[in-house]
Formats: structure tokens, sequence, C-alpha cells
């Protein structure tokens, strides 16, 4: 290595360990500890502070300080940590750390973030952590439509992968299942021996990802699934509801549209009563009914009696 080189390879060696010996170093670098001395001396001059210690277990260490320049990254820690960061981190202090990488990316490891941001959707306001590993796996794969196989709660899997899809709790790949023959959305924290291989497909038209997720987690994967119009702009409703609970919808009248699920019709009424505004069932008609019987019984509590007619407590 020329000195340029190897001055570099020893920032890259006291970025990885905490502690590094003289002769440690210089096996790693081929050269001898004089050598090393100096190659620390020209970091220092170049405002990175090496401190060094001697005796039982001194050695270089690099320490903190604003005069340290950005991390040195080799390719493959530049995107796991660009992929680590769309999918960690979430928020404005995320979006400023991808924009700062960027900006010191070679193009070459640019275009490949590019391509793997392009492999990720998200309808929360936050994103969750993940394994980086794992979801580099997964967001390469549909960038580059190789399918990929895994092992799900339900057994093993084989997929074509289109997007992985953020919410605000957790991670899922939205993908076509070849097995089943249908579009499918697996939950990432649920899956295991993650490989993708050498076989790529030809894409097929898909529906929006982070829609059609987002409709899978919040009401398709229940037994009932409600619709609400609730005098509230669709704004203040979405602050109270979480994007992985309900789908709101903006209405033109200043009200919205909220359509959720759950295995219970009270639970989806106790949901919508707790947001504190008023609202109409929309449907399905058993959930009607059943806003109807709760109501009759919420009165009768209170030894509220109704006018004859008004509500029928057969329904």
């Amino acid at each position: 290595m020329d000195t340029t080189e190897r001055v570099l390879t020893l920032l890259g060696l006291l970025q990885q360990r905490r502690v590094w010996t003289g002769p440690e170093l210089a096996e790693r670098l081929g050269v001898t500890p004089r050598t090393v001395r100096r190659d620390v001396d020209r970091l220092r001059t170049l405002g990175y502070p090496v401190n060094a210690g001697q005796g039982v277990g001194g050695g270089y260490q690099l320490g903190p300080g604003q005069a340290l320049p950005p991390l040195l990254l080799d390719d493959e820690e530049a995107i796991a940590t660009a992929v680590s960061l769309l999918a960690g981190v979430g928020g404005e202090a995320g979006l400023r750390a991808l924009s700062k990488l960027d900006q010191v990316l070679p193009a070459r490891l640019r275009q490949s973030v590019k391509a793997l941001s392009g492999s990720v959707s998200s309808f929360g306001r936050e994103r969750s952590f993940g394994d980086p590993a794992e979801l580099m796996t997964l967001a390469r794969a549909c960038r580059d439509q190789v399918l990929v196989d895994f092992t799900y709660s339900s057994g093993p899997r084989r997929v074509e992968p289109y997007r992985l899809v953020a919410s605000d709790k957790r991670w899922y790949l939205f993908a076509y299942d070849l097995d089943r023959d249908d579009w499918r959305t697996f939950r990432v924290d649920r899956m295991s021996e993650v490989a993708a291989r050498t076989w790529r497909f030809q894409p097929r038209p898909a529906p929006d990802a982070a829609t059609y997720v987002q409709e899978g987690v919040t009401s398709r994967v229940y037994k009932y699934q409600g619709r609400f119009l609730v005098h509230a702009p669709a704004s203040v409703v979405r602050a109270a509801v979480p994007p992985s609970a309900a789908i709101v919808h903006d209405r033109d009248d200043g009200k919205s549209e909220v359509v959720t699920g759950a295995d219970n019709l009270d639970f989806i009424l106790m949901h919508v009563v707790l947001l504190g505004h008023e609202f109409e069932v929309l449907g399905p008609p058993e959930l009607s009914a059943r806003c109807h019987l709760v109501a009759t019984r919420m009165l009768a509590a209170t030894g509220f009696v109704p006018p004859a007619g008004e509500i029928d407590p057969a329904r």
C-alpha cells in the first residue's frame, strides 16, 4: 500500500475496535511499529484525535471530538448504513442523517442506495427498527427482482418480493406467493432463514404496496371490517389513530371516513367511541345492529327511558 491508502486503512482499523496495540497494527498493515507511529501522527495532523496508552492494556485508540471527520465506510458498510437509516430511524433525524451520508458516498454507491430506497414504502409516521442484514437482503431482492425463500410461522415460503413496507410498529414484505398463487403480506419479524435466489422473475401488475399492506393490517385479516363517518377532519383523526389500527380517508365536508377491523364488533365500536367525536356507522349491517344494541344497554344503565319506539331493544 502507498502512504495514503495505508493511512486510510489504519483509520478504518481504529474505527473497528476500541484499542489496538502497535504490533497488532503493524502486522495488519504489513509495516514496522515505527511506521505505524508515523501514520498515527499523520492522522493527528488531519484532525483525528488518536490517543496512545502505555503498559498493559495500552495501545492506540481513536478518541471522540468535534475535529473527527466522517466515518470511513467500505461499500457494504455504507449500503448497510443507508438501509438501516431507511429501515430504522425514520423521522427528520433519519432524513438528515441519510442526506449527509448521500453527500459523502461515491456515485456508484449513491445509485445503489437510491435503488434500494425504491424498494421501501411506508404508511406510518415513524419506522420501527429491524435487522439491517435481513432488511438489506429483502430490499436487494426487491430491487433485483429475484425470488426469495424463507421460513414463516406457517411453514416454508417461496415468493416474488415487490416491496418492503414499514408501519408505525413493524416491517412487512409485500410479495406474490408462488405456492398460493396470490398476493400476500408477511411480517418480517416472523421470517427466518431468509435467502435471495438467483432466479429472476418478470414483475406482474401489482396493487400499491403500502395501501395493500395497510388494508390487510387494519381490516382484511379480521373477521369484521367496520366503516364509519367521523365528524372530524381526517388530520385530527389521524393524529389519534395509529396507521396500523385504521385507515382514515379525507372527506370534502370536513369529516372523515374510518375503516378498521377486529374479531369482535364491540372492539371496533369501542375504539371509535373513544375518539370523542360524533360518528355514523356506514357498514356492515351487523355492526349497525350491534351499535344499536350497545346504545340501548348504555342508556338503560343510566336509568334513562327513551320514548316508546325510539329505540327497539330487540335489535
